[in-house]
């Protein structure tokens, strides 16, 4: 009887330890595998779907971008949520399509802040499931009530909208203030020299462009021509502050070095940082190290440059052993443009390059260009390579990097589909609302419908076309990508299922 108890116990024992050995390495499994990962936005401003090499591109290399797109799932049908800088950026952060915003319009340098302090917003969400959470770059959401004084801390800003870190640039680097931000304060902000910005009256004594045309280092074509700052004439008066003024010409090293900062500092905790690189926006201004490096002029040297700023920061992720546990979304506020402003050598040194990629329109537009953007997912080990065709937005990235990290939120036109966005399926969005200028246009599978609207068919400026027409418009994008055919007289039915679609969404009496 001992015997028979003795033997009993043993075996349970060992099952016992057996079992508790099986279930510390499944918690050791389980938590390595659901470790909260970093996750990282690059945003590129004014990148064209066919300025990538992986995209097509041959007359310039991005071989640091094309890393990403060949290692992870480079998607042919992304999309940004506005053919414009402040509403794509709107959306990006809030989940919620600019359109719903009667104030999501391309804001100045002295706009209040966008995003309400109350709204949910991808920082603030991954903050509450313990992230530490940072903004490096353009901005260009507003600030404070519009009325900044800014000498004093500027807020609300993005520490407000659940930032824990920022350094920025107020609006674009075309527009005053030209001086860097960090958490609410001027950098290098000389007390004695204060700054004054206004956007409807010069200041007294202080130079423009119009008058002291001599100053002038890089010619003004359109709209950029009221104070200069570097040679530069920009949007907007400005007066004092000289000691922070930024340099243009080091604005990328500066950006990349305080994003490496950013993630050397926090290295040891999960964090999320976006990374919003200002080219190839105008002014165009490349370093020294990178004048002249593609035979295109500013514009193309200034992508050359971002590729390599985007290929350092990767080189800081694999030197502190992060790129195994941190989410890499790269893509652009909105499709191209040559001329936006400045005679820099844009248009007469394009040469065969495409920076639409076969793609009709352009920044401004609601052709397909004007949204359609390079959009890829990079996780070293975790996503496999693919070239996907799903129909994505940047709108969805709020609820999926949600379910991503066990939130409940959801933006409020921002669908889950972290699946998509992992490679795990292919099934992207059924519909997607996009806006240019306040106008807004539908997808819906391989089908655009365009409704009439009044105004010029072209910007003149830009050359660009803008997608308006008293007419009903409808492309089948699969058969003619480049929107050549317009098919609303052939396809009466489904013009029909479009602008129903496309009035639910809206709302009948908003569908304007």
């Amino acid at each position: 009887m001992k015997s028979y108890l003795f033997r009993k116990m043993f075996l349970v024992l060992m099952l016992s330890g057996l079992f508790l050995s099986c279930k510390t390495t499944i918690t050791k499994e389980v938590a390595a595998s659901t470790k909260s990962p970093n996750i990282i936005i690059i945003y590129l401003d004014d990148l064209g779907y066919g300025d990538v090499s992986a995209y097509g591109a041959k007359a310039l290399a991005t071989p640091n971008i094309d890393k990403l797109a060949h290692g992870g799932v480079m998607f042919t049908d992304g999309h940004s949520s506005s053919a414009t800088c402040s509403p794509s950026r709107y959306a990006l952060l809030t989940g919620v399509y600019p359109w719903r915003n009667k104030d999501a319009k391309i804001l100045s340098g002295t706009a209040p802040l966008l995003i309400g302090t109350d709204q949910l917003t991808i920082p603030k969400m991954l903050r509450e499931k313990g992230y530490t959470t940072g903004i490096v770059g353009k901005w260009h959401l507003g600030l404070g009530d519009g009325h900044v004084n800014w000498n004093e801390r500027v807020t609300p800003g993005p520490n407000e909208v659940g930032f824990d870190y920022s350094y920025i640039m107020a609006a674009t680097q075309d527009r005053v203030p030209t001086v860097y931000i960090e958490d609410g304060l001027v950098a290098n902000l000389d007390p004695n020299d204060p700054i004054e910005v206004d956007y409807s009256r010069n200041f007294e004594g202080e130079p423009t462009a119009l008058e002291s045309p001599e100053l002038v280092t890089m010619k003004w074509h359109h709209g950029h021509n009221n104070s200069i700052v570097n040679g530069i004439p920009r949007i907007g008066f400005m007066k004092g502050g000289e000691a922070a003024k930024w340099s243009d010409v080091d604005m990328a090293d500066v950006f990349l070095d305080k994003a490496q900062q950013f993630v050397r500092n926090h290295k040891n905790e999960p964090f999320f940082l976006y990374y919003a690189m200002q080219q190839p926006h105008v002014p165009r201004t490349p370093h020294p190290r990178f004048v002249g490096k593609t035979g295109m002029g500013p514009r193309g040297d200034v992508i050359a440059e971002a590729d390599w700023c985007i290929g350092e920061f990767l080189n800081t992720l694999e030197k502190e052993g992060l790129m195994e546990n941190t989410l890499i979304v790269f893509t652009s506020d909105n499709g191209p443009v040559l001329n936006d402003g400045y005679f820099d050598d844009a248009v007469e040194k394009i040469g065969n390059h495409d920076p639409n990629g076969g793609l009709r329109g352009g920044k401004y537009s609601l052709f397909e260009a004007g949204t359609r953007v390079p959009f890829i997912t990079y996780w070293k080990g975790k996503i496999e390579h693919q070239v996907s065709d799903a129909l994505v937005s940047q709108v969805d990235l709020l609820s999926s990097l949600a379910s991503l990290v066990g939130s409940d939120k959801k933006g409020q036109d921002s669908e889950a589909m972290m699946d998509v966005f992992m490679g795990q399926n292919n099934q992207g969005r059924n519909d997607l609302i996009l806006e240019a200028a306040t106008k807004t246009a539908l997808r819906k599978g391989e089908w655009l419908m365009i409704p009439p609207y009044n105004g010029p068919a072209k910007n003149d400026h830009v050359n660009i076309e803008l997608g308006n027409s008293q007419d009903y418009q409808l492309y089948n994008l699969n058969e003619d990508v480049g929107q050549q055919y317009n098919l609303a007289d052939k396809h009466p039915e489904k013009l029909t299922e479009m602008i129903n679609t496309f009035n639910v969404i809206r709302g009948k009496d908003d569908a304007k």
